[in-house]
């Protein structure tokens, strides 16, 4: 099984309401976690994660996957916020 089968397998066994899972081919060959909303918001980016070979290869693969699957997410989400208490400057 290729690098981005098994990352594509592993994907395979992850639903969710609102996103979709894929994995893509970076600009260097490597496999990329690529992450979109199921419905196009104004505003939203698809969120693009590289994933090490030495990971895609390693016996606890799933595990470490769905560690850094939830970490994505966790970053994706919060890279959603249009303002938050924590700005230096309000945006205009």
């Amino acid at each position: 099984m290729t690098p981005i089968e098994r990352v594509r397998a592993e994907l395979a066994r992850y639903q969710h309401l609102l996103l979709t899972f894929e994995a893509g081919l970076d600009s260097s060959g490597g496999v990329e976690l690529v992450i979109r909303l199921k419905t196009e918001v104004p505003g939203a980016h698809v969120y693009h994660a590289p994933i090490h070979p030495r990971d895609i290869q390693h016996a606890q693969f799933p595990w470490t996957f769905q560690k850094y699957l939830y970490d994505c997410l966790h970053d994706y989400l919060c890279e959603m916020f249009i303002s938050n208490p924590q700005e230096r400057e309000p945006r205009a």
